[in-house]
């Protein structure tokens, strides 16, 4: 059985005891959570969100640049006013450059991708902070709300707060 076939399974039982179909498109309170792809993190739980409370913007790293098609979206469309950075202790993005992963790219794949900019961070505080800064420069992003930055702790399921902008 693949993992998608586990998945539709799964899905059976969800279904069977789904009862929120009728809620509206945009989210409930008003807020964007950029946060990693990472398997151990589970931002839905590790900040009290329900379905329909938030949207929710995963990418590697939890980084704004990949996310701001959406987040621009989430705003200007479905009338969030708040955006919440969530990175994470023991990160992937931690562990290679741009240029590691473009040799490896091409190594792999016979793909040139040299130019293109995979977003890793040496620092991990700093990279929430990068991406603070960067939306708060954006003039996609409303320059009054509210955008706050954290760390998820993958080993304890904390959530510190790194900054507020």
């Amino acid at each position: 059985m693949s993992r998608f076939d586990e998945f539709l399974v799964a899905n059976e039982t969800f279904a069977a005891e789904f009862t929120v179909g009728d809620l509206p498109m945009p989210p409930a309170r008003k807020v964007a959570v950029v946060a990693c792809m990472d398997a151990r993190l589970h931002p839905e739980k590790a900040l009290g969100i329900a379905i329909g409370d938030a949207h929710v913007i995963r990418n590697a790293g939890g980084r704004v640049q990949d996310a701001i098609r959406s987040l621009v979206i989430s705003q200007r469309l479905l009338g969030t006013n708040e955006i919440v950075v969530l990175h994470h202790t023991d990160c992937g993005m931690l562990t290679f450059s741009n240029d590691d992963l473009a040799a490896k790219v091409q190594a792999d794949l016979g793909v040139d991708v040299s130019g293109q900019d995979f977003y890793p961070f040496p620092d991990l505080e700093q990279s929430v902070r990068d991406d603070i800064a960067y939306l708060r420069e954006s003039p996609l992003i409303a320059q009054d709300i509210p955008i706050s930055g954290a760390i998820y702790d993958v080993t304890t399921g904390k959530v510190h707060e790194v900054v507020r902008a």
